[in-house]
């Protein structure tokens, strides 16, 4: 991400790229091949700064949604899960 500062000849401020797309989550997991569920628990610890964006629907319907860092965020704390299996929550085991 670029930040630039504006047309000097305007009021200073900075300009940053907007965010085009997201993913929702069940399009993520499908991406990285991993289960829903768990990521929906995992990505619990990710902030919007992280790429992780809650979508409001009608009523109280929200889904989880991740911007393109926020997968490659969520796909290293992915892998921080499995190299350690003293972390929890657990990899989904295969039944």
């Amino acid at each position: 991400m670029e930040l630039a500062i504006s047309d000097a000849r305007k009021p200073r401020r900075l300009i940053m790229a907007a965010i085009s797309h997201v993913f929702t989550i069940s399009r993520v997991a499908e991406m990285l091949g991993e289960d829903e569920d768990w990521l929906q628990e995992i990505s619990i610890e990710m902030d919007p700064e992280d790429g992780c964006l809650t979508v409001w629907g009608t009523g109280e319907a929200t889904i989880t949604a991740f911007t393109d860092r926020g997968i490659e965020n969520l796909a290293q704390i992915v892998e921080i899960y499995k190299a350690d299996p003293d972390l929890t929550p657990r990899y989904p085991k295969a039944d």
